[in-house]
C-alpha cells in the first residue's frame, strides 16, 4: 500500500482537534482528520452536552415540585415524559454534531478520513483502508468508562456515561458504583426524573478529592432529595436475584445489600490508547495507558504530541481545548505557553453547583504557606434566599504572605459562573483585596465575595 503524503495527521476529533485543524488549514498544512466513530467526541455526543442538557431537564422537574415553595399551583401533580426528555437532549446534540461537521467540511486543506487509526511506525498511520505520512501527528484519542474487577459484573448487564444516552424510558431503581463527579450528577438527575437511586462508593466519602466539609455538604444535598448513599463499600460483589440486581457491601452502617433494576457503572475512566499501535511508533505511555507528555504537549517522539484525556495531564473539555492553545502557540506563535501555567480548575454540576479552582483547604494547609481562610454559607446571600437556594457554601484559601488567592470551593447558587471571578484573579496574580474592596452589584450571588474576603482567619 503506497503512502499518501500530508503535512499533519490528527487522530481523534475531540475536543481539541477540530480548533487544531482549524488552525492547521489556516497555515495552509495540508491535513488528514480521522475518526473512527462519532466526530466531536465525547463532550458533544455523551459527555457534557448531552448530560447538561438532561441536567436542565431534571432541575425543571425539580422546580415543578417545588413550585408550591413560590406560591404556584400545578394541578394533576408533575409527570416526566422520558421520551421527551431524551429527544429534547438528542436534538440539542444532533445541532451542536451538525455544527461541528459543517466547521470541519469547510475547511479546504483538512480531509475527514472515517476509520480506526493505527500507527505503522512513528509518523505513519492506516487508517480507513489508507496509509499516511506526515512529519507532524496530533493525538486526541480521549478516554472511556472503566469497570473495575467486582466479582460477578460479567454476569449481570451494566450502563455507562454512552449507554445512559440512550435511556428513553424511567429506571425503577437506579444502582450507581462510584461516588464522584459522573456517579452524583446522574444520581440527582434520576431522582428528579423520579427513580429510586442508590450511590455506591468504595471510598469512606463522596468525591474524596475535595475538602470533607465539601464531600459531606454534598451527600446532604443528595440524601434531603431521596438518594441513597453507601460510602466505604469495600467488598463489593454484584448478581442477578428475582430479576433485580444485587450489589453485595461491606459497609460500616446499613444493610448489606443494595439492589435495583438498573446498574450504573462510574468508577472512572481510561485513555484509548492500547490499540493506537503507539509501540510501533515509540510512543511511550505509562502503566495506566497516558501517553506521556512534557509541558507542551509533546511525547517522547519528535513530532508527535499528545491532546486532552490521553494524555493524562487533565480530564476535562476545557483542558483539552487549553492542550489546543498550548501546541497552537508553540508551533506558530512563538509563544512558549505551557500545561503548567494553567490552574486546575473544574465543576461538579449537581444542583447547586460546585464550581472549584486551585487548591482544596487541605492542600493549601499542607503547601507550607502561612494560609488564611474563610467560609460563609448561602443562606447569608440575599440572591439565594429570594430564590429559595440556599444549599451550600463559599469557601476560599488565602496565602497571606504574597495575598494571592490559593484556591475556592463555590458550592451553591450559581457557584460554577462565580467562581471565575476568584479564577481571573488567580491567573492576574493579583491581591485579594482587589476583590474585596471591588463593589459588586446587589442582589447578585456574587456580592458576598468580598465579605468573605473581608473576614478570612489564619488556618
Amino acid at each position: 500500500m503506497a503512502a499518501e503524503r500530508f503535512d499533519a495527521v490528527v487522530i481523534g476529533t475531540g475536543q481539541a482537534a477540530p480548533a487544531l485543524c482549524a488552525r492547521l488549514d489556516r497555515e495552509g498544512l495540508k491535513t488528514a482528520l480521522i475518526e473512527r466513530k462519532l466526530v466531536g467526541g465525547t463532550c458533544v455526543n455523551n459527555g457534557c452536552i448531552p448530560t447538561k442538557t438532561l441536567v436542565a431537564s431534571a432541575r425543571a422537574a425539580r422546580f415543578a415540585q417545588r413550585a408550591g415553595e413560590y406560591g404556584v399551583a400545578l394541578q394533576g401533580g408533575v409527570a416526566v415524559d422520558m421520551k421527551a426528555v431524551k429527544a429534547r437532549k438528542d436534538a440539542v446534540v444532533r445541532q451542536s454534531t451538525d455544527g461541528l461537521g459543517k466547521w470541519i467540511a469547510g475547511m479546504k486543506n483538512v480531509t475527514l478520513i472515517h476509520g480506526h487509526a493505527r500507527f505503522v511506525a512513528a509518523h505513519e498511520v492506516e487508517a480507513g483502508g489508507r496509509r499516511l505520512q506526515a512529519e507532524k501527528v496530533f493525538v486526541n484519542v480521549g478516554a472511556r468508562a472503566f469497570s473495575p474487577p467486582i466479582p460477578g459484573l460479567d454476569g449481570v448487564p451494566t450502563l455507562d456515561n454512552v449507554s445512559m444516552m440512550e435511556i428513553d424510558a424511567l429506571p425503577e431503581h437506579l444502582v450507581i458504583i462510584g461516588g464522584s463527579y459522573i456517579g452524583l450528577e446522574f444520581a440527582q438527575m434520576y431522582r428528579r426524573f423520579g427513580a429510586g437511586v442508590t450511590v455506591v462508593e468504595r471510598a469512606p466519602r463522596l468525591i474524596a478529592r475535595e475538602d470533607e466539609d465539601v464531600s459531606q455538604e454534598i451527600r446532604a444535598i443528595l440524601e434531603r432529595e431521596g438518594v441513597e448513599v453507601r460510602t466505604g463499600a469495600e467488598c463489593m460483589e454484584v448478581k442477578r436475584a428475582a430479576g433485580r440486581i444485587v450489589v453485595g457491601l461491606s459497609c460500616q452502617g446499613g444493610a448489606p445489600i443494595a439492589e435495583g433494576t438498573h446498574l450504573l457503572m462510574a468508577v472512572g475512566r481510561r485513555p484509548n490508547t492500547d490499540d493506537l499501535g503507539l509501540e510501533k511508533a515509540g510512543v511511550q505511555a505509562d502503566e495506566r495507558g497516558f501517553i506521556k507528555v512534557d509541558d507542551q504537549c509533546r511525547s517522547n517522539v519528535d513530532g508527535v504530541w499528545a491532546l486532552g484525556d490521553c494524555n493524562g495531564r487533565g480530564a476535562f473539555t476545557h483542558t483539552s481545548y487549553n492542550d489546543y492553545e498550548i501546541v497552537a502557540a508553540n508551533l506558530f506563535d512563538n509563544d512558549p505557553r505551557r500545561i503548567s501555567d494553567r490552574i486546575q480548575t473544574y465543576a461538579l454540576f449537581v444542583d447547586p453547583p460546585l464550581g472549584r479552582a486551585g487548591m482544596t483547604e487541605a492542600e493549601a494547609k499542607k503547601s507550607g504557606k502561612r494560609v488564611l481562610a474563610g467560609k460563609m454559607p448561602m443562606s447569608r446571600v440575599g440572591r439565594a434566599r429570594e430564590a429559595g437556594e440556599t444549599q451550600g457554601f463559599m469557601k476560599i484559601a488565602v496565602d497571606a504572605d504574597s495575598q494571592l488567592l490559593l484556591g475556592a470551593a463555590i458550592l451553591g447558587l450559581n457557584g460554577d459562573e462565580i467562581v471565575h471571578s476568584l479564577l481571573d484573579l488567580m491567573y492576574a496574580r493579583k491581591p485579594y483585596t482587589t476583590i474585596q474592596r471591588a463593589v459588586h452589584i446587589h442582589p447578585t450571588v456574587t456580592e458576598l465575595i468580598p465579605t468573605l474576603l473581608g473576614n478570612l482567619k489564619p488556618v
